[in-house]
């Protein structure tokens, strides 16, 4: 065989699987919308690949996921969900309120899937929950029921307490809802509230300082991205302050926090990638229901319990999903 030959036969060889792979058609794109930061969901997202995984989509292999995080920054959401729009994704998954506001002021035709902790038909997300109409649909993963519970499990944790500080940020979207949950709960069980407001980690340091003025008997912590993304700060300083607090989600009390009462987010998660997958088979957001979570946990850290001289009822131990020792 002559040189030329060989190296025209090789040429081909090589080029082939270069032009198979241009023929292929281009994966799937779900676009993620996240006022938070990677570090913060980066385990839960699991959950968003078993639920794809579900439904007979593997991440990297026949669908891909585009993410964009605000970083707590909620003014940075409508930008980028107007960038989703642009690269024409199939799917929007919106991990949050906020999110799920931006999601649908940049798009009416874009699949929306959220995972939102209020009531989508309050809200006007949502025509109903059984038949959501429009171009979004999701999971609703918290009420006042919920709210409530966690308030009546820090008051088991502290019988004691009288005065409870709750600390939010003004800048999500669901605080005044949350806000109105509490109030009614602490009514009904004879609490008195001071509402402290936080949405940069220097007016978490300064709400600190004022508990440690003011002494509250515990701290309720509203669910909050950006309250959860500092899970750190907050936990080192209630233990710092010696106040008992409570949080919605699991990763503050891994991090030291003393107690965390809330949905399972990972199984939230799950449900939500099975309806990005179910969507992406051709279902119709505007027929799928809006799922009402049903999963929740609560987490208690014992050694901090002990750090800040707490005995814990032995009720709360046996009714716990995981004891942190």
């Amino acid at each position: 065989m002559n040189r030329r030959r060989l190296i025209a036969l090789l040429g081909g060889a090589a080029a082939y699987p270069l032009t198979a792979r241009a023929q292929q058609p281009a994966l799937p794109v779900i676009g993620y919308l996240s006022p938070t930061s990677f570090g913060v969901l980066s385990e839960r997202l699991r959950g968003l690949h078993q639920g794809l995984k579900e439904v007979g989509y593997i991440v990297g292999e026949n669908v891909a996921i585009e993410y964009r995080w605000s970083e707590g920054q909620y003014d940075r959401l409508p930008a980028m969900a107007a960038e989703l729009v642009r690269k024409q994704v199939s799917v929007i998954v919106a991990g949050a309120n906020a999110a799920t506001f931006a999601a649908k002021a940049a798009t009416t035709t874009i699949p929306i899937v959220f995972l939102l902790a209020e009531d989508p038909v309050q809200l006007g997300l949502v025509a109903s929950l059984s038949r959501p109409g429009g171009n979004a649909t999701g999971i609703n993963f918290v009420s006042g029921e919920l709210t409530a519970k966690r308030l009546e499990l820090l008051r088991e944790l502290v019988p004691a307490a009288t005065r409870v500080a709750v600390l939010i940020n003004s800048a999500n979207v669901s605080t005044e809802t949350t806000l109105r949950d509490v109030e009614s709960a602490a009514r009904v069980m004879g609490l008195q509230m001071q509402v402290v407001r936080a949405g940069t980690s220097q007016e978490i340091d300064a709400a600190f300082e004022a508990f440690a003025r003011e002494r509250p008997d515990a701290l309720f912590v509203g669910l909050d991205p950006f309250l959860k993304s500092r899970r750190v700060q907050l936990a080192q300083l209630a233990t710092h302050h010696r106040i008992p607090a409570a949080y919605s989600a699991r990763d503050i009390a891994e991090v030291g926090g003393l107690m965390s009462y809330g949905t399972n987010i990972t199984d939230a998660f799950r449900q939500v990638g099975a309806y990005a997958g179910r969507i992406l088979k051709g279902a119709k957001p505007a027929d799928l229901p809006v799922v009402q979570a049903s999963k929740f946990e609560l987490v208690i850290n014992a050694h901090t319990a002990r750090m800040l001289g707490l005995t814990v009822p032995d009720k709360l131990l046996a009714t716990a999903d995981e004891v942190i020792e």
